[in-house]
């Protein structure tokens, strides 16, 4: 094996890349594989197709995305800002944009610091993965010791919190894998008690999310009318929730990023002037960011929701401006959040 693959040298490539967490996990099919498909056939992905299509049977073994893998280079990259969190703001005029979505979009971010990293490496085949990739990711992030998977169902790192991106490298090198971390999430319930919607179920393997239930689903994934029982928990989220992460102790001194392409174009923008954005003035106010996932018409929906639950009068004139809407999605939304104004 080339020096250059010993698993230790991979690791410090990846730190000087600019990941704060590193480590390897053998390339080989998980326990939770089976975990997954139960929560697929329970229908916990809502209509999330690509969970539930043909890529649900890839992420059952890496080898399927290279068929010579024998381990995976596991990368965490820290997005945390020294901003207040979600549970500590009070403004009601005000919509929440989940934290990752602050910056540039991780995606890119995360490939590139990748990227560095592969070509520094010789003699090997490799495939990066960001996200996108047919792989369970917080499983072999915890097989190679970035962190346990809290309640949450996110990847908790006991020094660094849980605001941190995930990404993989494939390799066909076989490479000394990192020992699991231990689970610290004990007794602790904060994130399940505190998730509005309670999107957080106990299910046959421990805790997991229903993603029929989550703010996150219904403000980014769902395409379409949001059903009625769940609008008013919803509160000012506009696009993603962080409430089960603002509320865990491990995120109490949370790392802070040091990525540039973090830094918070926006972060609790006034809903009025989300209302009045127009069709090209959306693409452009986000181009680069996560939030375009969200499409114009969904934001808009969102924010006719923040603004029924906001509880303020003065938003009745905008929402009866997206209530003339030639959308129906965004026009139903605008009309029942008038309702809970009146």
């Amino acid at each position: 094996m080339p020096p250059s693959l010993q698993a230790s040298k991979l690791k410090s490539l990846a730190r000087q890349a600019g990941f704060e967490l590193a480590g390897i996990a053998a390339a080989e099919p998980l326990a939770d594989r089976l975990w997954f498909d139960g929560w697929v056939r329970r229908g916990m992905a809502g209509r999330m197709s690509y969970l539930t299509d043909h890529r649900a049977a890839l992420r059952m073994d890496p080898r399927s995305l290279l068929p010579s893998a024998r381990s995976l280079l596991c990368v965490g990259k820290v997005y945390n800002g020294p901003q207040p969190y979600s549970t500590s703001r009070t403004p009601r005029e005000l919509g929440w944009i989940s934290r990752y979505a602050w910056g540039d979009d991780y995606h890119r971010i995360v490939r590139l610091g990748l990227e560095s990293v592969a070509r520094q490496i010789e003699g090997v085949e490799h495939r990066i993965c960001v996200d996108t990739a047919p792989l369970l990711e917080r499983g072999y992030a915890r097989m190679a010791g970035l962190g346990w998977i809290g309640r949450n169902t996110c990847l908790i790192n006991q020094n660094l919190g849980s605001w941190v991106f995930l990404g993989e490298m494939l390799l066909s090198a076989g490479l000394e894998p990192d020992a699991p971390a231990p689970d610290r999430c004990g007794t602790c319930r904060r994130c399940i008690d505190a998730c509005p919607t309670g999107a957080l179920v106990s299910g046959p393997l421990g805790w997991e999310l229903d993603s029929r239930l989550c703010i996150s689903y219904f403000t980014i994934e769902l395409h379409g009318p949001i059903e009625e029982q769940h609008r008013a928990r919803m509160g000012w989220h506009v696009f993603g929730c962080d409430i089960c992460q603002d509320v865990c102790p491990w995120n109490r001194r949370a790392a802070l990023t040091t990525e540039p392409a973090f830094s918070p174009r926006f972060e609790s923008p006034p809903l009025e002037q989300l209302a009045s954005v127009t069709e090209k003035e959306f693409r452009e106010m986000f181009r680069g960011s996560p939030v375009e996932r969200a499409r114009y018409r969904g934001f808009l929906r969102n924010v006719a929701v923040a603004m029924g639950n906001s509880g303020l009068r003065r938003f009745q004139e905008p929402l009866r401006r997206l209530a003339r809407s030639t959308d129906d999605v965004v026009a139903g939304h605008a009309l029942w959040a008038l309702r809970q104004l009146q």
